[in-house]
């Protein structure tokens, strides 16, 4: 149970929370896939391997390696991409795409920490074009995404500045600590993935929310809480007083190709992909 009321005396306090599959039910960059390819960014092959990744994402997500090579695949899709057009286009899907797979439970949370005096942090390893406004909708006070270079001409070069992942996260969380005064032993972290370790590692009380196998095993290792988090609801849906306060989304590391990291998952894909699961998401999408 949280407490209600934050103790002003004493140092200010955060709750980081990791965004794909902690406070949303799917990928984040993924779920905006039919958008950008109406939109004209990715062909319609891209648009059916990436409804095949949002499925493999969702059955297990990728590990260390597979991150690691996604990383390196970001370049050559988001090279050449408008950075206007994409957060258009996000702009346009934002609460048809996001809003229904809210967890009920991490709106509640995020309820309950903004009560009890905390800033919400959302890190999340996805591109700020598709972070901020989530995190926005979410009443999130800082947000702490992956960013490339954008070139003088409004695209983006193809080279990545920030990857906010693994090891990195835990170093932006720290970095927050210092700027805001943040008491890092008395904050909250929140995350499915063993890959957000050292993110957890760096708060006084960590969370695995609905964690994938190898979280687990920490977990219990560590005797840390898990979560399940099972209702994604629309915001408006949800109880009268309910109301997430209209705080804007301070980038702390921002700009991302909004496709990056489900650009790296095409190649987790291609490489996991089943003759049989593919044609049957083939037939679900011949109607884009």
């Amino acid at each position: 149970m949280l407490r209600l009321v934050e103790n002003h005396s004493l140092p200010r306090t955060a709750a980081f929370f990791d965004l794909d599959k902690t406070v949303i039910a799917k990928s984040s960059t993924l779920t905006f896939s039919k958008s950008f390819y109406r939109g004209g960014l990715i062909s319609r092959r891209a648009a059916l391997r990436t409804a095949y990744i949002q499925f493999v994402f969702l059955a297990g997500g990728a590990d260390h390696d597979q991150m690691e090579r996604m990383r390196e695949y970001l370049s050559a899709l988001c090279r050449g991409w408008n950075v206007a057009q994409v957060k258009e286009l996000v702009a346009e899907t934002l609460h048809d795409l996001i809003d229904p797979i809210i967890y009920d439970e991490a709106a509640s949370l995020i309820e309950e920490h903004h009560a009890a005096g905390r800033d919400v942090v959302i890190v999340s390893t996805s591109g700020a074009e598709v972070v901020e406004p989530i995190g926005e909708m979410l009443g999130a006070d800082r947000v702490v995404a992956t960013r490339m270079v954008v070139g003088e001409d409004g695209c983006f070069t193809g080279e990545v500045e920030y990857y906010a992942y693994g090891p990195t996260k835990a170093e932006a969380v720290r970095d927050l600590a210092k700027s805001e005064g943040y008491d890092l032993a008395r904050c909250y972290a929140y995350s499915d993935s063993a890959t957000d370790i050292p993110m957890l590692e760096a708060v006084g009380n960590p969370y695995a929310v609905n964690p994938d196998r190898a979280l687990r095993r920490e977990a219990a290792a560590r005797e840390w809480p898990v979560l399940a988090f099972e209702k994604p609801v629309r915001l408006k849906q949800r109880l009268p007083e309910f109301r997430m306060p209209p705080r804007p989304a301070l980038v702390a590391a921002a700009a991302v190709g909004a496709a990056a990291v489900g650009a790296g998952l095409v190649w987790y894909a291609a490489r996991r992909r089943q003759a049989a699961g593919a044609h049957r998401l083939a037939d679900g999408f011949a109607r884009i």
